[in-house]
């Protein structure tokens, strides 16, 4: 079951049972792009009116941010797993080439201080 903290590996298997269970089967990997594209939009709806300048509409009364982003994080795990890609070992890369590529590019741009 799941635990206060998960490993992204963790994550990845949890999410491959429940589809596997569950949910029958994966989605098609254009059908779960379409997904993550809603999702996406719907963190951004209420971004937007959390912390832009949009008001709430009526429908809105009852968002939650944090449900809206697991949202996001449960479509793009399962691109993941769909693809063979081992989310945890793709963002320690991602990481990697971040702080070689912008070791001194970020404490140097006047915009960010």
């Amino acid at each position: 079951m799941v635990s206060d903290e998960i490993s992204i590996r963790e994550a990845q298997r949890v999410v491959d049972e429940w589809v596997r269970t569950t949910g029958v089967r994966y989605f098609s990997e254009l059908t779960n792009m379409a997904i993550l594209t809603e999702e996406v939009g719907e963190v951004a709806r209420l971004m937007s009116r959390l912390y832009g300048d949009q008001s709430f509409k009526d429908s809105d009364q009852h968002h939650n941010l944090p449900d809206e982003l697991a949202d996001v994080l449960w479509v793009l795990i399962c691109i993941a797993n769909q693809t063979g890609t081992d989310l945890g070992l793709a963002f320690q890369k991602n990481l990697e080439k971040k702080n070689t590529r912008d070791a001194g590019r970020h404490g140097e741009n006047r915009k960010l201080r």
